[in-house]
């Protein structure tokens, strides 16, 4: 039998249970010989809920490594301070019983040292077994969400490839039904585990950017993580992009001195150790390697260009006033999206990681626009908090985060682009003149860059 009020499937039982009050349950015979399913439809539908499903089972695996390796560098970290402070202790106490009590010193000095070794390993053995204790309880829901990727993905991926095979009107509606049920699960839940997930801000550090030689306050407009945990800054003051390492530190950076080259505009990662950064009419490519930066290619442009967003080999770049795909190549694509009522309409981009939402800003009205992949536009959004909209990012995970320079606020919103989820950060928190933000998923954080400050601004989240 078949339910058209649910959209279920149903045995006797089932609709003497379930579907006694619906009137239009019907025969499979009968149904499945009413409208026929577009399967073509359908196959496109089925393959973006299964790169969905991967991408959200490779994030959450990402975040467990993370964790991993996080919690064995604090581990290290705290031993190693202890050990710093025990043979500090032993010199100290060796020094004050040299020549005079030394001979009758030396025996209960190695006796401490026996003792203090195993104390010190018994502190060892406590220490990684409270952290991993810690560690199994933070990798636990994050498990879970990727083991129900896993069998959500496995489920979908069979009914996807048994559906060509499928011969008879019945059987090819069943499975059409069940993979429509499995597409809409798969769904329900990657927005509520996943897309929709709202961060929580649990501690702020600040860390100085500003290079000894420079004389110019930073500008800091935008920021890129890689996934070894350093981050690159664009300081448009200073025309330099800085390297960062994993303590937030500078330790390489480029020049760009040329006086129509300005880094008042974006950058995206390319792979692991390339990004593109987008300044005046032109994509400027870096590479990274051994924590030295070196410049690479360069894409020549017949516009502007202010903004760049990267996936899947494609390039999205702004205009001002139009968003632009193209090719990794450099060849130009299609025009997505324009804009020409006002100035700087189409000022930031960003895509979600299935490529089906294309997030831009429009600064001059304190909008965000989010559009399908063909550039039609979905939704638009607006918030008071968000004065002056700058920066724009979507996370590995599809979450949108958004900033406003002025009074200085951090959003989270919705994948669809329609409402806010969470406001994360405010001035209460001490920042001011918001011009970018990133989120790394290696660190769990949000990084923040800021006009006119020598620092950054680095917010841990969960």
């Amino acid at each position: 039998m078949y339910c058209p009020d649910h959209s279920q499937l149903c045995c006797s039982r089932c609709v003497e249970l379930n579907h006694r009050l619906c009137v239009q349950v019907t025969p499979l015979p009968q149904a499945a010989g009413g409208k026929s399913t577009n399967f073509k439809n359908l196959s496109v539908s089925t393959e973006n809920t299964l790169s969905q499903l991967k991408q959200c089972q490779t994030y959450q695996e990402d975040r467990i490594k993370s964790l991993k390796v996080s919690y064995k560098e604090h581990e290290r970290l705290i031993v190693d301070g202890l050990r710093v402070n025990i043979v500090s202790y032993l010199r100290e106490c060796e020094t004050s019983t040299v020549n005079t009590t030394h001979k009758h010193m030396q025996y209960p000095i190695s006796e401490m040292r026996e003792e203090i070794k195993y104390l010190l390993a018994d502190f060892e053995k406590s220490t990684i077994k409270e952290k991993k204790e810690e560690l199994n309880l933070k990798q636990a829901p994050l498990k879970v969400v990727r083991n129900s990727c896993i069998r959500l993905h496995y489920e979908l991926f069979h009914l996807h490839v048994a559906i060509p095979k499928v011969l008879g009107k019945e059987l090819s509606f069943i499975a059409s039904k069940k993979c429509l049920e499995n597409i809409q699960q798969s769904d329900i839940f990657l927005k509520e585990n996943v897309l929709n997930k709202v961060f929580t801000v649990n501690g702020k550090s600040v860390h100085h950017v500003k290079m000894p030689s420079e004389s110019d306050t930073c500008f800091i407009t935008a920021v890129c993580a890689l996934p070894n945990g350093q981050v690159l800054v664009a300081d448009y003051f200073n025309k330099r992009v800085k390297l960062l390492n994993q303590q937030y530190h500078v330790v390489s950076h480029l020049d760009f001195r040329d006086a129509y080259k300005q880094l008042d505009s974006d950058m995206c990662l390319i792979t692991p150790t390339e990004v593109a950064v987008a300044m005046d009419d032109e994509v400027q490519f870096i590479t990274v390697s051994q924590s030295q930066l070196a410049k690479g290619r360069k894409l020549k442009l017949q516009h502007s260009c202010n903004a760049i967003a990267y996936l899947h080999d494609d390039l999205y770049i702004c205009s001002d006033t139009a968003l632009y795909k193209y090719r990794l190549s450099g060849k130009q694509v299609c025009r997505l999206y324009e804009d020409t009522s006002a100035y700087k309409t189409v000022y930031k981009c960003a895509v979600s990681p299935t490529g089906d939402r294309l997030y831009i800003t429009s600064y001059m009205e304190d909008k965000l626009l989010t559009l399908a992949r063909d550039g039609t536009l979905l939704a638009t959004y607006t918030d008071p908090a968000l004065g002056d909209l700058y920066g724009l990012h979507v996370t590995p995970a599809g979450q949108v985060l958004v900033c406003g320079y002025c009074p200085g606020t951090i959003l989270q919103v919705g994948w669809e682009g329609q409402s806010k989820l969470a406001t994360l950060v405010t001035v209460e928190d001490g920042v001011r003149r918001l011009r970018s933000v990133c989120y790394s998923s290696t660190t769990s954080s949000i990084i923040v860059g800021q006009k006119l400050n020598d620092t950054i601004l680095v917010f841990r989240v969960e």
